[in-house]
């Protein structure tokens, strides 16, 4: 009766129909009849932005090739909507059809997973399941109709001056091109070839982010736990590689302790086999560490997004672009659904890995991963730039400020200790200042506001 009356309001209640179309399907009615005569209206009012008058109505549906008997069932729900002239409580009517689309919708995906789980749908994974559910349950008739641009020019203004909660770099370079630090529900991604510097780049960045104060989750899919452990170690104790090898246990524990007094965030670092876990496991390991440890992330470091496995889309050889652009996706949903910032890395393609000029076009595998990424960069090395313990970074994309101000610049990095650091401002010299802002301020003393010491977070 409901989908009658639906139909019915869709051919003679003009406001009621452009509140509710965008939210109704055909597959939505169960009967044949009633998904022709929605599809037929919904047809007429993409093209003539306005409800069907019945006779046109009429007329288009006796012009479509229907077996008879639907086409008789056609005929009486048209002669009826012609003849009924009782009007319905227009807000009883929303409510109720917007119950109705989450009812079907809920049922419809409910029948995609039984699909899924019994092998019948081939595309979909299992690990697809929780987004087909959350999607269906998130059904609702959103009553933001849009920003009224005159009208919302105070808050506007309020928006443009209010100060974001970002987690800032304890790089000069990085706090200029990103407006002081990555922002909540935001996938921020470092492009680099083999062994330049990605893990390094994101250790480091965890690192910092400890020193701040902030929790910090490192999920590593490349490098054992406890070698992501010591890459922090010798970032954040201050020692080498090899001296921490042959550190005496009870100088490494006391300046542990030293570190824990220096600190209120905490670390967590997880490890899983290369293509293994999805956002489905990572979703699994957050309600874990909260359950368990009272432990909620302000940061999440994803190693790296390439051999992360996608919760939707089953591996299919040779289309590497669709896979990819998923799990990237899938990424910066768990960042939105989360509200924090998601780092990772991936890897320059063939033609990339030698390249002094990185490309976005140089990304591995998939170009819909540079499409989903807010901020997303390069770290370069040449033959001069590893003898002098520099690296460039290229951005290549940026949501947060315009990419082409400091497009490249220079950053000093130290293997042994698996740091990088800021360099004098003469070091961005030689490099092409196409782009590259004049220095009005040092962005140094702004961060010794928010931290301290911007040139190192600890030293113990």
């Amino acid at each position: 009766m409901l989908e009658k009356t639906i139909l019915k309001n869709l051919v003679k209640n003009n406001d009621y129909t452009k509140k509710v179309l965008p939210f109704l399907k055909s597959e939505y009615f169960s009967l044949e009849e009633d998904r022709i005569i929605f599809e037929e209206i919904s047809k007429f009012i993409s093209k003539y932005n306005t409800s069907p008058p019945i006779e046109t109505l009429d007329i288009e549906l006796n012009s479509l090739d229907c077996p008879e008997e639907t086409m008789k069932q056609i005929n009486i729900i048209i002669s009826d909507i012609r003849l009924d002239t009782e009007d319905s409580n227009e807000k009883w009517l929303i409510d109720a059809t917007e119950e109705f689309c989450q009812d079907k919708a809920i049922y419809l995906a409910m029948s995609k997973c039984i699909d899924i789980m019994n092998g019948t749908d081939k595309k979909l994974a299992k690990g697809s399941i929780p987004n087909i559910l959350t999607n269906a349950l998130a059904i609702s008739f959103d009553p933001n109709i849009g920003h009224d641009y005159l009208e919302a020019s105070t808050s506007r203004f309020d928006y443009y001056h209010q100060v974001l909660d970002r987690i800032p770099f304890d790089l000069d370079f990085f706090n200029k091109i990103t407006k002081m630090g990555v922002a909540k529900k935001t996938l921020n991604v470092a492009l680099a070839g083999t062994g330049v510097g990605k893990t390094l780049m994101l250790s480091h960045h965890s690192a910092s982010c400890l020193s701040m104060g902030k929790n910090v989750l490192y999920i590593t899919m490349e490098i054992a736990e406890e070698e992501i452990g010591k890459r922090i170690d010798a970032n954040l104790l201050n020692i080498s590689f090899d001296d921490l090898m042959i550190l005496p246990k009870d100088v490494y524990d006391n300046k542990i302790e030293n570190l824990k007094s220096k600190t209120h965030g905490r670390l967590i670092i997880k490890e899983y086999a290369p293509t293994t876990a999805s956002v489905t496991h990572f979703r699994a390991l957050l309600n874990d560490l909260k359950l368990k440890k009272n432990f909620v992330p302000d940061i999440i470091f994803v190693d790296y997004i390439n051999i992360c496995m996608s919760s939707r889309l089953k591996p299919q050889s040779g289309n590497s672009y669709e896979y990819v652009k998923a799990i990237a996706e899938e990424l910066r949903g768990l960042a939105v659904e989360y509200k924090v910032p998601v780092f990772s890395a991936t890897q320059t393609n063939r033609a990339g890995f030698g390249s002094s000029d990185v490309e976005l076009t140089d990304t591995a595998e998939s170009f819909g991963l540079p499409q989903t990424a807010d901020f997303m960069f390069a770290l370069i090395v040449t033959e001069d730039l590893d003898k002098l313990n520099q690296i460039m970074v290229k951005q290549l994309k940026n949501r947060y400020s315009d990419p082409t101000k400091n497009k490249r610049f220079v950053i000093g990095i130290d293997r042994s200790k698996q740091r990088l650091y800021d360099l004098e401002n003469s070091a961005q010299d030689n490099l092409d200042r196409s782009g590259q802002e004049p220095e009005e301020k040092d962005m140094r003393s702004t961060f010794k506001k928010l931290k301290g010491n911007s040139k190192r977070k600890f030293q113990l």
